[in-house]
């Protein structure tokens, strides 16, 4: 569990989430699942009555002044309840709540953050357009200046919590004529008037957290709902990358977590051949790449943490942040993997949770950025770095460390 990377505070609030997810009765975690409850609001509001939610963020709107270790510890926990819970507990809290607390007027924080950490009003994020996911800047969603107002006419989709939340966050182009970078602006968008939840998915996994699209008509949206500044909706999108990509790798090992834990039990019961399965190679070498690859996940997520935490430099974390959520995503969703094979023909029913987590994990590395995109940060952000450190020789040039280093005639580039 990499405690000797942990404080005995951060140790202490482990234990308090875990307490918490202890408490969930298992009928929750099936409901959802069968979509019997299509938007958890009463797991938000006992999470929020312990005070659970947004612990990074200062008690002056509800927070407990933690760090980003303390999330990620929080995410991993809440994940092992299955991976819509750490959705929908990251999504408002973790998600709407930081870009209104980094970008947002004291008077937005009073009405949208206090309330929703309190359990009283949920939230949601709208990035995704029917026409394009990652192309985040393709947005055709847009929003005209009235004056004291704006309105507001696009649809998103995919949209956890499109069904249950209160107000979303809503990215939507406000000036056709320039650089994307430059016309596009946030808002906070009450569920009122215009606001249609038009369609929920039948999903694959991940069910239960109200995961629809979203239409908006001619919605009035008031100057003091912008987040941010106009026009500047990309610097609001650069600070929620933080914790929309690392929330997801956290939030996957936990998910993940329950599926080793049930195949490690099983491989100590289930005989065959005169033996318990776990003393075969075959079984116990599975066991084992899954819990490498589970402690990998959790260093590489706390040490990116940690460089959050101490503000490192912003294009580093970036490729940490981007580089974490494809390794962990990729992983995990192997540690599932493993446990099946484990399980053989009985982790395929619902006899045992692994087919649901193994249904659910499978977002982990499309959601939130796909893991392609990923890898186009991180070698676009490896490749500044390189040529950085290159220019003002801050390192030994090992490409001189051969015998004939001298050839250059053998040095052939084009």
């Amino acid at each position: 569990m990499m405690d000797h990377l942990l404080t005995d505070a951060q140790k202490s609030w482990r234990n308090e989430v875990r307490d918490f997810v202890k408490s969930i009765p298992r009928q929750m975690i099936i409901d959802m699942d069968t979509e019997r409850i299509r938007f958890p609001k009463e797991f938000l509001r006992e999470a929020a009555k312990k005070n659970l939610l947004g612990c990074r963020y200062p008690k002056k709107w509800g927070g407990r002044e933690m760090d980003w270790v303390s999330t990620c510890v929080a995410m991993e926990e809440v994940g092992t309840l299955g991976y819509i819970f750490a959705c929908v507990f990251g999504v408002g809290a973790e998600l709407v709540c930081d870009a209104i607390v980094l970008h947002g007027t004291d008077e937005q924080k009073e009405r949208y953050v206090k309330p929703l950490l309190k359990g009283e009003i949920f939230a949601a994020e709208c990035l995704t357009e029917p026409r394009g996911g990652s192309d985040f800047f393709g947005t055709t969603t847009y929003a005209i200046d009235k004056g004291d107002y704006f309105i507001l006419n696009g649809q998103k989709r995919f949209i956890v919590g499109g069904e249950g939340a209160d107000y979303f966050l809503v990215y939507a182009r406000t000036d056709p004529n320039v650089d994307p970078h430059k016309g596009i602006t946030c808002f906070i968008v009450d569920r009122g008037p215009g606001v249609e939840t038009k369609y929920l998915y039948g999903l694959m996994g991940c069910r239960g957290g109200g995961t629809s699209r979203l239409v908006f008509r001619d919605v009035k949206v008031p100057k003091e709902n912008v987040l941010g500044e106009v026009n500047g909706g990309y610097e609001v999108f650069k600070t929620m990358m933080i914790p929309e990509r690392l929330g997801t790798a956290a939030m996957t090992i936990g998910a993940a977590r329950p599926a080793l834990e049930i195949a490690t039990g099983y491989s100590t019961r289930r005989r065959a051949f005169g033996k318990v399965i776990y003393e075969f190679q075959g079984v116990s070498f599975q066991i084992a790449e899954a819990i490498m690859l589970l402690d990998a996940s959790r260093a590489m997520v706390y040490s990116t943490a940690r460089a959050v935490d101490e503000k490192a430099p912003e294009n580093y974390v970036r490729r940490l942040i981007s580089e974490t959520k494809k390794f962990v995503t990729e992983s995990c969703q192997r540690v599932v993997h493993n446990a099946m094979q484990v399980m053989g023909g009985i982790g395929y029913t619902n006899i045992f949770p692994i087919e649901r987590i193994y249904r659910d994990i499978r977002l982990a590395s499309i959601w939130t950025g796909t893991n392609e995109i990923m890898s186009v940060v991180t070698a676009h952000e490896w490749y500044k770095e390189y040529y950085k450190t290159k220019s003002l020789g801050l390192t030994r040039d090992c490409e001189l460390d051969a015998p004939e280093a001298d050839a250059e005639e053998e040095k052939v580039y084009e």
